[in-house]
């Protein structure tokens, strides 16, 4: 059943025995792992069944580190998460991108490939991709719609990701609110996890309402499954007992802060730079690839330049657009109805701060329908011919060169972190501090990835790669985050070097776990919400082991 907290007929305090914290694609997987068991679970979510501006205001933080990053525009308090944005990717982890590398220091995760594998089965049925689709480590199995570049597989290699074609939050609805022995608990935040004397065990999770309501959830376990950012938050201000937050004795919470810097490496002009960049292209014609290749620098090269992760795309950029098309485009954009309400506003600006795309990508301008109509039938001939170059899988407006935006993966630092800040959101809690690091291993990767990947795509294509300044060290970085939150309560066997163990249950506490990115120990460059679920789901069973024999009573 769902709930919304807001409503004052509803109980004010609830009990279950799994208390998940947190409604986006580790929290849906792992309750709906539970729906037709006899173990009862309570998911709380902090925001609504769709996008609100008050809820989201909870998120705001304060960014004080080498690179900007805002917290209130980079996740989504919404029930299914900020997955209710995303584009879909996902790929697996290898085990080169999870075993110790001894120029990456406190690299390494404490499992492989084959610790994942049953458990990627399993989130590819979760992320509803067609079991055709078969993967291995790094990679789907192929084809992709069109054939990628041949490039030298010593340098460069293509890896094939799945698009998922669901929004978690949308898919899975229906299930949990039939589910009787599931209830999902809307506009609920938590304000604390509370625990006994010895801060070993958790007692019950304090959560709070924006109109003043105030309550608890007592579990026999407790997720935290709020996010990259938000567990390490919500574990700092559990402080009653354990003054510098639980599970934080060795002040590892919130440390190692990491995300998926971003940045455009420099352009590919050629007389046919759509050579480059139609292999890549995410969409064939209006429908989205189940399968698409990306441009990622292999390993051999990773280890023999001693540099960290990445990938590259080439994004075209559109030359001269005939009137005809442009008076097309113009048609469209003012037939498509204005937004309106708060949810799809909210969206839309989240989704503007997220663009990843090339920089000169074109923003539509409502024009007037009757000129822009006027336009078109003078320019028809131009749509004509449009039809023809699509009907022959050719692109309808020739681009004027490629412009390569790299990605890249982050060395784990321990004094890149999210801790509390001053301020205070409508709740009374402190809202976050962000201190987002990085280093010269991160800086010699953005100058590897550009130098090896321009001039290979460019000979690709016959064309001559100019490199961005700040890409190869001439100018300060021109990167931003792409809202993949890693690292804030990072897996190890050591607890003075993570917070989780393998299993994802936090040191030193007998009932408190964590599911999702927070606890990955490094992030490759891949996409992170597929391995995001398959640990979800791995905890999950877990879980179904415990609480079904009984432990963890509180």
């Amino acid at each position: 059943m769902i709930i919304d907290y807001l409503d004052r007929s509803a109980p004010g305090d609830l009990q279950a025995d799994l208390c998940i914290v947190g409604a986006g694609p580790a929290g849906i997987a792992i309750a709906r792992a539970f729906i037709g068991s006899s173990i009862t679970v309570c998911m709380i979510e902090g925001g609504g069944l769709a996008g609100e501006d008050r809820s989201q205001s909870l998120y705001d933080g304060d960014s004080a580190g080498d690179l900007p990053l805002d917290a209130g525009t980079s996740r989504m308090r919404v029930f299914g998460g900020s997955c209710t944005l995303w584009g879909g990717g996902c790929i697996p982890f290898a085990d080169s991108d999870l075993e110790a590398r001894d120029w990456v220091p406190d690299s390494g995760w404490p499992l492989r490939y084959a610790n994942l594998a049953p458990w990627y089965e399993r989130a590819r049925e979760f992320c509803q991709i067609a079991p055709s689709h078969g993967f291995g480590p790094g990679a789907f199995d192929g084809p992709p719609p069109r054939q990628p570049l041949d490039l030298d597989p010593e340098a460069l290699v293509n890896f094939i990701f799945a698009r998922s074609p669901v929004t978690f939050g949308d898919a899975y609805r229906e299930e949990l609110e039939q589910a009787p022995n599931v209830t999902v608990l809307l506009h609920a935040n938590v304000m604390e996890l509370e625990s006994t004397a010895d801060a070993g065990t958790v007692t019950g999770a304090r959560i709070g309402a924006l109109d003043g309501r105030r309550g608890r959830v007592r579990a026999r376990h407790y997720v935290l499954a709020a996010g990259g950012i938000e567990n390490a938050r919500i574990l700092l201000l559990s402080d009653s007992v354990a003054t510098a937050g639980l599970g934080n004795d060795r002040d590892v919470v919130g440390r190692y802060f990491m995300d998926h810097p971003s940045g455009t490496i420099g352009n590919v002009h050629s007389n046919d730079p759509d050579r480059l960049t139609r292999p890549y292209e995410r969409t064939i014609g209006k429908v989205r690839a189940p399968l698409s290749p990306e441009i990622g620098l292999s390993f051999d090269v990773q280890r023999a330049h001693r540099s960290l992760n990445a990938r590259v795309h080439p994004f075209p950029v559109e030359g001269q657009v005939p009137r005809g098309i442009r008076a097309l485009r113009d048609v469209r954009a003012a037939l498509r109805p204005p937004r309106h309400n708060e949810a799809t506003l909210l969206e839309a600006r989240l989704c503007a701060a997220l663009q990843n795309g090339p920089n000169g990508a074109a923003v539509a301008v409502q024009q007037n329908l009757v000129v822009s109509a006027i336009r078109l039938g003078l320019h028809m001939g131009d749509v004509v011919k449009a039809v023809a170059q699509k009907v022959a899988d050719r692109p309808t407006v020739r681009s004027d060169r490629a412009e390569l935006v790299g990605f890249f993966e982050q060395a784990p630092q321990r004094d890149s972190r999210v801790t509390l800040g001053d301020r205070t959101d409508a709740l009374g809690l402190r809202r976050v501090r962000i201190d987002w690091r990085i280093n010269d291993l991160d800086r010699h990767t953005w100058r590897t990835t550009t130098l090896i990947a321009g001039e290979r795509l460019a000979a690709a294509c016959d064309g001559r790669f100019e490199p961005a300044p700040w890409a190869i060290g001439e100018a300060a970085p021109e990167v931003h985050g792409t809202a993949h939150h890693l690292g804030t309560t990072r897996m190890s066997t050591d607890p003075s070097t993570g917070v989780v163990d393998p299993d994802g249950k936090v040191h030193g506490m007998s009932n408190l776990h964590i599911a999702g990115s927070s606890v990955f120990p490094t992030g490759g460059w891949a996409f992170p919400t597929f391995t995001i679920v398959a640990l979800s789901l791995r905890l999950a069973e877990q879980l179904r082991v415990l609480l079904s024999a009984g432990g963890g009573l509180v």
